[in-house]
């Protein structure tokens, strides 16, 4: 069953708060030992610059290899945000690629394309209701003779700005469109903001729904 509205923000809420928890607790001991560490370091003398060609001097031992930092998503204590939320971090990397992948094939096309072969380059990203529906756009005759006599030829990219809202089986990310147009008067380059909407479950995800951003917000 969907969340409610109050429910996800509910849910937003509550991953807010842990998660500036856990960085307050994380980032605190760094803090304080930086602190000790800038004072110890007031006291003691400076080192000696080293050479030109020679390696740079080092706090580790001989022959020790620094081991780099790596961040887990469950965090610190095991605590796992994810399990409180009807997906995975698997799952929603994947309608994220999904996403973006649509978003920047939405507006790529060209005036020699007609509707199967603008809507063919996004097969397997998009449910078939919405194919029908953007086919039938394309082929929209005004938007289709503009498109011809100026012979606009467009390459879309897309950037996730935000995920707005979710459920156990859609997810909606707010997503800025790019849009890079050469037609016979010149080249523009502009961009619009849309509502995105992904259905499906586990990492297999296909957009059935785009509209504006502002479409339905007060």
């Amino acid at each position: 069953m969907d969340l409610s509205p109050g429910q996800q923000k509910a849910v937003f809420v509550l991953v807010v708060a842990v998660l500036a928890a856990l960085g307050y607790w994380l980032i605190l001991p760094k803090i304080t030992h930086s602190h000790s560490s800038a004072q110890a370091a007031a006291t003691s003398p400076a080192p000696s610059a080293s050479a030109p060609g020679s390696a740079p001097a080092s706090g580790a031992p001989p022959g020790a290899t620094p081991t780099p930092a790596t961040a887990s998503p469950t965090g610190t204590g095991g605590v796992n945000i994810y399990s409180w939320l009807p997906f995975t971090q698997q799952g929603l990397a994947a309608a994220a690629a999904v996403t973006v992948k649509f978003g920047a094939d939405y507006n790529t096309y060209s005036y020699t394309e007609n509707a199967a072969a603008y809507v063919g380059t996004m097969n397997g990203l998009i449910t078939g209701q919405l194919a029908t529906t953007l086919q039938g756009l394309y082929s929209t005759p005004g938007v289709a003779k503009v498109r011809n006599s100026q012979k606009q030829v467009s390459t879309g990219t897309a950037v996730i700005d935000s995920l707005r809202s979710f459920g156990p089986s859609s997810l909606t990310f707010v997503v800025t469109a790019g849009q890079h147009l050469v037609t016979l008067q010149g080249t523009t380059n502009g961009s619009a903001q849309y509502a995105i909407t992904v259905t499906g479950s586990g990492t297999s995800w296909q957009v059935n729904d785009i509209e504006l951003s502002t479409v339905g917000q007060s």
